[in-house]
């Protein structure tokens, strides 16, 4: 028999008024509880297993969110816990898969006149729980490897590079401007 007037599950603990509560990423139908960006789009994927391994499917043309062709693709490689961030593109988007590693890719909308200004976006994405992430121009984006391997992110722009006139601006990580521009934080 329990002596004490409060039910065990309402019993004191120590540190208890530090604790913060779990939230969970998506809700009961698997889908984010973000608010999402405006124009940023996200399609996850499943690993599929077979007799031999799995496949995943990484992008189709009869998926809404690749309504543009795919006309260069590259892959691009990161060690664990560096952060590549934070980029942006005034004219292509990127559309970003991650084929191993665990990595948080994070997207800022600084547009003035967007009605998603302010926000912020993250995706925890690795090939156990593979996704799609398609950025639109003028969005802050970039992403940090949290597992413990080097991770390999393919990225299938709209618009082969341009060597002479690269559509890349960086706003480096450790820049002093960066927290007040973009308000992340790894």
């Amino acid at each position: 028999m329990h002596s004490d007037a409060s039910p065990p599950h309402q019993a004191a603990v120590e540190g208890l008024e530090v604790l913060v509560a779990k939230a969970s990423a998506v809700d009961s139908s698997g889908r984010l509880q973000q608010d999402p960006i405006d124009g940023l789009r996200f399609r996850p994927t499943r690993p599929v297993p077979h007799e031999d391994g799995v496949v995943t499917e990484v992008a189709r043309t009869d998926w809404d969110l690749v309504d543009e062709p795919i006309v260069h693709t590259h892959v691009t490689t990161t060690q664990p816990g560096r952060i590549r961030a934070w980029g942006l593109h005034r004219q292509s988007t990127d559309r970003l898969f991650v084929v191993k590693g665990l990595v948080s890719i994070v997207v800022y909308d600084g547009r003035v006149d967007s009605p998603t200004r302010g926000l912020v976006n993250e995706f925890k994405v690795s090939e156990r729980n593979p996704g799609l992430v398609v950025i639109p121009p003028n969005l802050y984006h970039g992403w940090r490897v949290i597992g413990t391997e080097e991770a390999f992110i393919v990225n299938m722009p709209t618009s082969a590079y341009d060597h002479s006139q690269p559509d890349a601006l960086d706003l480096p990580y450790d820049a002093p401007q960066a927290p007040e521009i973009v308000p992340w934080r790894w």
